[in-house]
């Protein structure tokens, strides 16, 4: 069975422990039932929703930019703007990460398929596939091997040893949002691992390197360049424009795609935990390593339906439109098995995430020990945290785990 990792000293049980090995076979049967009734009924209705999308997508773009033209008064850059955002969250999310998916591959359209499709975005399709299909997906919320999980620059779990540069992460994942489409392309090529390496590069991530550059070129040149000198005397507002657009779509992304595996009551897995993992155990992995944005249908469109993440690592070839249709079926299973569906409007998911994020960026209990009155003390046991050696951090953090342990034994 998939061992949850867990940690007692904070005061937290096996969310499966109730679970036989049978009863977690019949998870994966009725799953794979599910799974089933979508395959069987994919058709032209279908087809027609992602036609739909892209055709809405694309004329939002170009009137958008037709709108930039004039973009040196305000009212019009406004609206260009706004546009052009929705239309590259659109491009991305609904869109871009759905068709590399493979969801539409179905359809058997040579412009709507996996490998084929380009989008706008500074990672060459085949890199991202491979990081987040094949990598991401197979392991969901592993500390170690899925590096979706804090981007390799976060502290993720309580087991994790804290170390001060910690600290610093909030700051680091506020940047990595303002610029996520950058962070995903350093991310996809490993950058942080073959820096370390020095000169020492392997030929494929030189060429990945060369290939990462050429789309970069490409996107700049189409944001920066070309439709700036096309606006004339809106050159700079159009720039601007531009910047602005692909920053709130960066934003959006990064919220969303940390409100999908990040918030509190989401959880993480050893990798020991993966060893010999059946296909239903993969299944209750992925229910447990999830988390849902409930909203209208707009909202839904405009998060790519990863609102419906738990469903989309369940299932992440089905098509995107078909998610929130079987939601209520997988949200009886969990029911049915006792096992929590983790879903909350956006605020307060993207809440949840930050919370934990900047939690973790302390040592562990610091932030559930502390309060208006101990702060001065706690300030200066984080200090001597901070500045003190591996010894000294390792015997206050013990000290903390039992403070935290008392302070949660009456709620127990």
């Amino acid at each position: 069975m998939t061992t949850i990792q867990k940690k007692a000293t904070i005061g937290q049980a096996n969310p499966i422990a109730h679970l036989s090995p049978e009863d977690i076979e019949l998870i994966g049967k009725e799953l794979d039932a599910i799974r089933a009734s979508v395959i069987d009924t994919r058709g032209e209705r279908d087809a027609r929703y992602i036609r739909r999308v892209i055709k809405t997508q694309r004329s939002l773009e170009l009137g958008s930019r037709v709108v930039l033209l004039a973009s040196l008064f305000p009212p019009a850059w406004l609206v260009g703007t706004a546009g052009l955002a929705v239309s590259k969250i659109l491009e991305n999310m609904e869109i871009g990460h759905n068709v590399l998916h493979g969801q539409w591959d179905w359809m058997r359209d040579p412009k709507i398929h996996s490998t084929t499709w380009d989008w706008d975005h500074i990672t060459p399709p085949d890199q991202w596939q491979h990081s987040h299909n094949e990598l991401h997906h197979t392991y969901t919320n592993v500390v170690g091997k899925d590096n979706d999980l804090g981007y390799g620059i976060m502290r993720v779990d309580e087991d994790q040893p804290w170390h001060p540069m910690h600290l610093g992460q909030p700051l680091w994942n506020f940047l990595n949002a303002l610029f996520f489409e950058y962070g995903i392309a350093a991310y996809d090529l490993e950058l942080r691992g073959e820096l370390r390496k020095g000169k020492r590069h392997t030929e494929k991530f030189k060429n990945d390197a060369k290939a990462v550059l050429r789309k970069l070129r490409k996107q700049v040149a189409k944001d920066y360049v070309v439709h700036p000198l096309l606006s004339g005397p809106s050159f700079l507002p159009t720039m601007l424009a531009n910047f602005t657009a692909n920053t709130i779509r960066n934003l959006w992304s990064h919220s969303v795609i940390m409100c999908g595996h990040f918030p509190e009551g989401v959880e993480t897995f050893e990798t020991r935990s993966i060893e010999g993992e059946t296909k239903p155990q993969w299944y209750l992995r992925q229910m447990l390593g999830s988390a849902n944005i409930s909203g209208s249908k707009l909202m839904h469109i405009m998060t790519g339906n990863l609102s419906h993440q738990i469903e989309h690592h369940l299932f992440p070839d089905l098509p995107s439109n078909r998610y929130g249709e079987i939601a209520p079926k997988v949200k009886a299973l969990f029911e049915r098995y006792d096992l929590a569906y983790c879903a909350r409007p956006l605020p307060l998911q993207v809440y949840s995430a930050w919370h934990k994020v900047i939690r973790l960026s302390l040592p562990n209990g610091w932030l559930d020990t502390t309060n208006a009155r101990n702060l001065p003390v706690q300030l200066k046991r984080l200090y001597e945290m901070t500045t003190g050696s591996p010894k000294v951090r390792r015997a206050l953090q013990a000290r903390l785990v039992q403070e935290q342990r008392r302070a949660l034994a009456p709620a127990a």
